[in-house]
Formats: structure tokens, C-alpha cells, sequence
């Protein structure tokens, strides 16, 4: 069995990229894969999507089993589906480390939060842009992240909210004021323009797809130069 690398294995004061295979090339995939880990990226981010939940279709468990072969970086899994719950026991033991569902989901999230800890991975909450910060509030202190969307879930390549820098820090000052550890992720429009709004926020963890996969400088300078907005990150950010 491979051994799981879940968000709790990582301090919240330092600021991670997850690049989004949802736009590497997937003709390419095991060479885009070990770019992204020689590039030293944290984490690799997979978007998993069921063309109910939102209007678009991905891949399945046997994919991210494929994937798993060609790489050691964690597997920070989205889960963006109406019944997680069926879904989280087959992604755990394809290889993913981390599984965020979203709140927005026909599912019990308490119940869901509880499944995904006992498979060994660590868990995350995710917000569409419409749902507002304190639709979380009750399960905060039971997850390792909550990952803020700044586009509206279901296609690669969206323009970046802004808006939804103000839900960042204010998920910031609820995870502070309960003394969590939890992680705050964004994902949608990141790109080197952005990034160190997005860690003066409060977000440590940076989903990036394009513009990691697609730059033109190459994979390797665009992980750099996101790494670049840790001294972005607030000096009181929690368990530091």
C-alpha cells in the first residue's frame, strides 16, 4: 500500500503549489507529471468532476491510479461531485493524499470528514464563489483545509475573482479564532499577477494549472516564481 502524505504532514506557515493537471498535456501526462516534481512543486492537484455537480467530466479513480506511478508529490484531490462519500474510498486507494469535497454536495459532511480521515488522507471543504464563509463554520474545526474557489468551479483557464480575496481572510480570522491548524487553498485565475494578493489573504496552498503547464518561461521558473509569494504570507498566520 502506498503510504500517504496527507495536508497535516505540512505546516500552515509556508506556502505551497499544487499545479492543476486539468490543463497539462494529457497526450504527455507521466513527462508533465515528473516536470511538475523535478520542478518542485508540493503537491499535484486533480480535479475530479461527475458533468452533474458541474457541467464538465474528467477522469476517474483508474487514471489517478495510472498517474501514481510517475510520481512521489502528494495527490491533492477535488472532488467536485454530488455524493462524494461514494467516491472517496476508490480515490484513497487509487493514491490520493488529500480529498476535498465540497459543502455545496448532497452529502453529510461531517460523515464525509470522518471517511476520508479514517482511509488516511487529510480533509478538505470547498466553497463555490456564491456560498459565503460561514456556510463552513459548523465543520471547520474537524478539517486540515478549506479551499476557496475564485472561479466557478468546472473549466480551466477562468478569470480570477478578486472578490473572493475578502472570503480568504475572512476563513483566515475563523480558523485563527478556533485555533486550527487548517490550510486555506485557492484555485482559479492564479497566475504571478495575483499569488501574493492571494498569500496576503491568508491562503498558503496555490492551485495553478495554466499558469504552471502552459507558461512560457516553462514549468520549472513558473513553480519558482509562485514559491516567490511565501514573503507575502501574514505573519500571524496560524501555527506559526
Amino acid at each position: 500500500m502506498t503510504i500517504k502524505h496527507p495536508l497535516s504532514e505540512f505546516k500552515n506557515n509556508r506556502l505551497l503549489v499544487s499545479p492543476s493537471v486539468l490543463a497539462c498535456n494529457f497526450a504527455c501526462l507521466a513527462d508533465e507529471l515528473k516536470a511538475a516534481e523535478e520542478a518542485e512543486a508540493d503537491m499535484i492537484h486533480l480535479d475530479i468532476m461527475d458533468g452533474h455537480f458541474v457541467p464538465n467530466i474528467t477522469f476517474g479513480p483508474p487514471v489517478v491510479a495510472s498517474m501514481r506511478k510517475y510520481t512521489t508529490l502528494p495527490f491533492d484531490v477535488h472532488l467536485m461531485l454530488v455524493h462524494p462519500e461514494q467516491y472517496v474510498e476508490p480515490f484513497a486507494k487509487a493514491g490520493a493524499d488529500h480529498i476535498t469535497f465540497h459543502i455545496e454536495s448532497e452529502c453529510d459532511p461531517a460523515a464525509v470528514v470522518r471517511q476520508i480521515h479514517e482511509l488516511g488522507c487529510s480533509a478538505g471543504i470547498t466553497l463555490k464563489p456564491g456560498t459565503p464563509a460561514s456556510a463552513i463554520e459548523a465543520i471547520l474545526p474537524e478539517i486540515d483545509m478549506v479551499l476557496v474557489m475564485s472561479v466557478e468551479p468546472g473549466f480551466g483557464g477562468q478569470k480570477f475573482q478578486p472578490e473572493m480575496l475578502k472570503k480568504a481572510t475572512d476563513i483566515h480570522k475563523m480558523i485563527r479564532k478556533i485555533g486550527s491548524h487548517a490550510h486555506i487553498e485557492i484555485d482559479g485565475g492564479i497566475t504571478r499577477d495575483n499569488v501574493c494578493e492571494a498569500a496576503a489573504a491568508g491562503v498558503n496552498v496555490i492551485v495553478a494549472g495554466t499558469a504552471v503547464f502552459r507558461a512560457p518561461e516553462g514549468i520549472k521558473a513558473a513553480v519558482a516564481e509562485l514559491h516567490e509569494a511565501q514573503k507575502a504570507l501574514p505573519k500571524e498566520a496560524p501555527g506559526k
